[in-house]
């Protein structure tokens, strides 16, 4: 009997803009979505980041339910080739829990009220930093809000053991607009975060702009994008399927 679901998957290239190591690969990602009869949907995510060092290799697999609200994530997380740390997140109707483990953590339990809407869980892959994109009401056209996620990692890289962390960050609606990259021509929506109150500031500071166009459909797919600032990264989306 063939399976029910329908699956899309993908890779995009990580380089960087920084003068000196201009067009450079500096890392990959291979992302998976599983997309269910009852309208649950779950991504699998492979991030490799090589530039700048440490390295950063991290493996994702994040739930929503049918109403795209989050409900689990596992992260296991390898910096500069060394074990960081694994946690399993639970999102439930008032509270975010997290069991994680990890040379430096030890074994951690966490439980965190919720106190409040939020739009989301910030899984660091940018296959995920498109799909929060939905969190805006695009029927106001051009707009911009903050937003409130629950995350594993507040590190711009999310390289930081897992424990529950939370943002908030401005995410603006630009506009849309048709965009030719190596996996092809995609009509997108354009959106930017910007960190204007320093609600993800780390001891590098506030996170930079990033720049993201994201197909203009439910799938809500990554198509390219990049982060000024000190970062100074641009992702592309090289290779697609969708069943």
């Amino acid at each position: 009997m063939a399976m029910k679901h329908r699956t899309i998957r993908g890779e995009i290239l990580y380089t960087s803009h920084k003068p000196e190591i201009y067009g450079q690969v500096r890392g990959r990602e291979f992302f998976t979505w599983t997309h269910h009869t009852d309208g649950r949907r779950t991504m699998r995510a492979l991030c490799e980041i090589e530039e700048p060092e440490p390295t950063v290799l991290r493996d994702i697999t994040f739930s929503l339910d049918a109403n795209d609200r989050p409900t689990d994530c596992f992260v296991r997380l390898t910096v500069g080739d060394r074990f960081m740390g694994a946690g399993l997140f639970r999102i439930g109707e008032d509270f975010v829990e997290c069991e994680s483990f990890g040379p430096t953590l030890g074994r951690l339990s966490q439980r965190v009220p919720i106190d409040g809407p939020f739009d989301g869980f910030g899984t660091h892959p940018i296959a995920g930093d498109a799909y929060i994109s939905k969190c805006l009401d695009l029927s106001k056209g051009p707009h911009q809000r903050q937003i409130r996620a629950f995350l594993p990692s507040s590190d711009h890289r999310g390289a930081t053991p897992p424990m529950i962390a939370q943002s908030r960050i401005e995410l603006e609606y630009v506009g849309e607009e048709t965009v030719t990259v190596t996996a092809g021509t995609f009509d997108c929506r354009h959106y930017r975060f910007t960190d204007e109150k320093g609600g993800m500031a780390t001891d590098k500071g506030a996170h930079p702009d990033y720049d993201m166009w994201v197909t203009a459909d439910d799938d809500a797919i990554f198509v390219k994008g990049g982060v000024g600032g000190y970062m100074k990264t641009w992702y592309e989306l090289v290779k697609l399927e969708r069943d």
